[in-house]
């Protein structure tokens, strides 16, 4: 089957044959034909399989016909995370350059007022994460009364961040007529109530079975000891051996502050690295994405931001640095490499204390996971994990997160006291550091500093040993010896209180 055997005007068919395809994948030939007539579609697949243009292309032919007007767009997408929205708008604008097509992105991090003058020219298009499409909602500039076409993208994800409230409250704005568009990798009891809610009679079209892994891809798990600093040496001699075959990575931790320091471990140790999380503002989070599709850094340090739907097409390898706690959230990693046909692969380390996450694991995926060099029977038990509980791991918690859009929701602390011992791989020891440059003269210093601060607070301790002190109900300095000779106030009465009262 080939691209113009699907319906798609010769304007969307030229575009694509300059973008260098001629054949769609199994869930572009399913999904398209019948998104073109206008019916609903539940579209299921691996994630790198093609649903971007599953939705793009069909969009792009119907918006031929018709016009946007200020403030109410014609079409709706809506996306997880920002930088999901940005490659969206990207399909766009690969897709629609013999169109006149006006694009508005709405993503936190960008300001309201650029984005509302877009709104104010009219949008045929309109990407959002959630949060940012209601704050321009609630402020009064975006109406969606003309939505003819809702996509939901990466729904599995959209539940997991917690953001079903929404797309229940942002459905109830749109039309009861028009069409959605329904896409996910994995299909969990919840998304499938959600699809019975906002889908009518939708098209099924499922070209791999839910939470399944792309065959091309090479699985292997890693022991390792517990220790940060064990975790660190694994994934090390990991990325030493495959050097030959390795021509850039992704790797995943479960926290932001493990991406921090693992980041700075890297480029300690001389690693091209760069470092990718939800607590970066948006112009430095394209710029790292941008760097790294582009080849100037080697292995990208990420949280989950980057496990989702990122089309970078030829990532030869994935490391997972923590297991992840939802099973899911496993197939999304290893789907950023052997993507598009190529082959890839990923690497698991794991500890004693993350057997039950990799049962799961393997119980999702339907298949065991090889052990690269000896399962964790092999590990020493001096180096096996306490008996503390994941969450004192610093597992992510799940609920009140802030959401991509920007919304806060409740948001808990992640500063967390970090351990004591001396670790080698601080950020003070980077090259260059000048911190780490002056460390002699500092260490002088301080030492001169605490002297002159002991001999002060010496001399403080003893002009207070010789003041009154203040009686512990709140009164005037007395000598302790005579708080038990004192009756009431005895002569220092308040001279309010001499007062006398008028008849």
């Amino acid at each position: 089957m080939h691209f113009s055997d699907l319906g798609l005007s010769p304007k969307v068919l030229s575009a694509v044959t300059d973008a260098g395809y001629t054949q769609p994948t199994p869930i572009q030939a399913g999904a398209i034909p019948h998104a073109l007539q206008g019916k609903d579609v539940l579209g299921i697949a691996q994630t790198g399989t093609g649903k971007t243009a599953a939705f793009v292309l069909p969009m792009i032919t119907r918006l031929e016909k018709g016009r946007a007007r200020a403030r109410m767009p014609r079409t709706l997408i809506l996306e997880p995370t920002r930088e999901l929205a940005a490659q969206v708008e990207e399909n766009f604008t690969r897709y629609g350059k013999n169109h006149k097509l006006n694009v508005a992105l709405l993503i936190g991090g960008v300001s309201f007022d650029d984005q509302e003058r877009k709104l104010e020219r009219g949008a045929d298009v309109l990407i959002a994460t959630p949060g940012r499409l209601l704050d321009h909602f609630e402020r009064g500039k975006l109406l969606l009364t003309g939505v003819d076409i809702l996509v939901i993208d990466e729904a599995d994800r959209m539940l997991d961040m917690g953001f079903i409230p929404d797309i229940e409250r942002i459905c109830k704005l749109i039309p009861f007529t028009r069409q959605t568009l329904f896409f996910s990798a994995t299909m969990p009891p919840e998304i499938t109530k959600l699809t019975e809610q906002f889908l009518h009679a939708p098209v099924r079209v499922e070209v791999a079975r839910a939470a399944s892994t792309a065959s091309t891809v090479t699985q292997r798990l890693v022991k390792s000891g517990s220790k940060p600093w064990d975790k660190r040496e694994t994934l090390r001699r990991l990325i030493r051996e495959e050097e030959d075959g390795l021509k850039n990575a992704i790797i995943f931790c479960n926290r932001k502050v493990e991406v921090s320091e693992l980041f700075r471990s890297l480029v300690k140790h001389d690693f091209n690295a760069g470092a990718l999380h939800g607590d970066m503002d948006q112009r430095a989070r394209m710029t790292m994405l941008a760097n790294f599709r582009d080849g100037k850094l080697q292995l990208l340090v990420a949280s989950d931001v980057a496990a989702r739907g990122l089309d970078i097409p030829d990532v030869s390898h994935v490391f997972n640095y923590d297991v992840p706690i939802h099973s899911e959230d496993y197939v999304h990693r290893i789907g950023r490499t052997g993507r598009a046909g190529r082959s890839g692969k990923s690497f698991t380390i794991a500890t004693k204390s993350d057997t039950k996450y990799i049962d799961a694991i393997e119980k999702l995926i339907g298949q065991k996971i090889e052990w690269h060099d000896g399962d964790l029977s092999t590990v020493p038990v001096s180096d096996s994990e306490d008996d503390a509980p994941r969450r004192g791991r610093g597992a992510p918690r799940r609920a009140g997160r802030k959401d991509e859009g920007g919304r806060g929701r409740g948001r808990t602390s992640d500063k967390r006291s970090h351990p004591k011992h001396s670790d080698e791989e601080t950020e003070s020891a980077l090259p260059g550091n000048p911190a780490a440059d002056a460390a002699p003269a500092e260490s002088e210093e301080r030492r001169s500093r605490k002297d002159a601060i002991r001999g002060e607070n010496a001399a403080r301790k003893a002009h207070d040993d010789n003041r009154p002190q203040r009686d512990h109900r709140g009164g005037r300095h007395r000598h302790a010896e005579d708080d038990d000779k004192t009756v009431g106030f005895g002569d220092d009465v308040p001279a309010f209180m001499k007062i006398v009262a008028k008849v």
